[in-house]
């Protein structure tokens, strides 16, 4: 029983606010993410199959919105802590 409810009080305090550092970097990715879409693309040859290729593009919904990565930032730290950011983005 104790055992129990010391799981169940681990688990809800998982569940509290997060650290402001922690949701600057969390939002940060989402503000990059606003900012336009996100790619890569892979180009290679070896020996047992020749050539390939591969790549992934990704647009978030705050791009697509056209919504000002700043804000997103802003009120995505608002979110996640309760209060306003601790810092600037670094967007780069």
């Amino acid at each position: 029983m104790r055992t129990a409810l010391i799981l169940c009080l681990l688990a809800l305090s998982a569940c509290g606010p997060m650290s402001p550092e922690k949701a600057a970097e969390r939002c940060e990715e989402r503000a990059r993410m606003a900012q336009g879409p996100t790619g890569h693309l892979t180009l290679g040859v070896n020996s047992s199959t020749g050539g390939y290729v591969g790549g992934s593009i990704g647009v978030s919904s705050d791009y697509l919105r056209g919504a000002d990565p700043m804000l997103v930032y802003e009120r995505c730290v608002v979110d996640l802590t309760g209060q306003d950011p601790i810092r600037q983005p670094d967007l780069r």
